[in-house]
């Protein structure tokens, strides 16, 4: 089972049915989805978000998964934040664990994507990981903020992952 973890600010939460319309407004938002996949494309359907919330609700946990981020005091979501392995270019078997945030635009600039990421980085630890990647589109500055925040190094561009040219981030588990 997917755990609920906590931070100051926030809860990481397993995704509920019920949060179908949050995930449509989410993902409908051309601005959300530019920098998601290899042909990004808006959401238009609420089956379209119930389905994509089945297949989050299928990661098994404790480790991987795919959780809500929902600030305290809140029931509403604001993004969803990720941990899943990293699907590779050469269609090996992935063996890497990738982190990851998409936040609602109306979240943006608060400090969630950090918070949560940090949150994220110490489950990762304590399950035994030992280093977490991250990958962004070369535009996404955001997002590549986020990742120098959090500790993460730039290892530079590279096409390993998702058959994309992405900025590739990396974090070793504290000794």
């Amino acid at each position: 089972m997917l755990p609920t973890l906590e931070s100051d600010r926030l809860v990481l939460r397993p995704w509920h049915d019920d949060d179908a319309p949050f995930v449509l407004d989410l993902y409908s938002r051309p601005e959300v989805m530019r920098y998601l996949g290899r042909n990004p494309a808006v959401m238009t359907e609420l089956s379209e978000a119930r389905a994509k919330i089945a297949d989050w609700m299928s990661f098994t946990g404790p480790l991987h998964g795919v959780w809500a981020i929902v600030p305290n005091g809140s029931s509403r979501p604001v993004g969803t934040v990720l941990l899943k392995l990293l699907p590779r270019t050469d269609q090996l078997p992935p063996t890497e664990t990738e982190i990851g945030w998409h936040l609602h635009p109306d979240a943006w600039g608060r400090g969630y994507a950090t918070e949560a990421g940090y949150r994220l980085l110490e489950h990762a630890w304590t399950n035994g990981l030992s280093t977490v990647l991250a990958v962004t589109y070369p535009e996404n500055l955001v997002s590549q903020a986020v990742c120098r925040r959090l500790g993460m190094t730039w290892l530079g561009s590279t096409r390993e992952y998702y058959d994309l040219t992405t900025e590739l981030f990396s974090i070793d588990a504290p000794q």
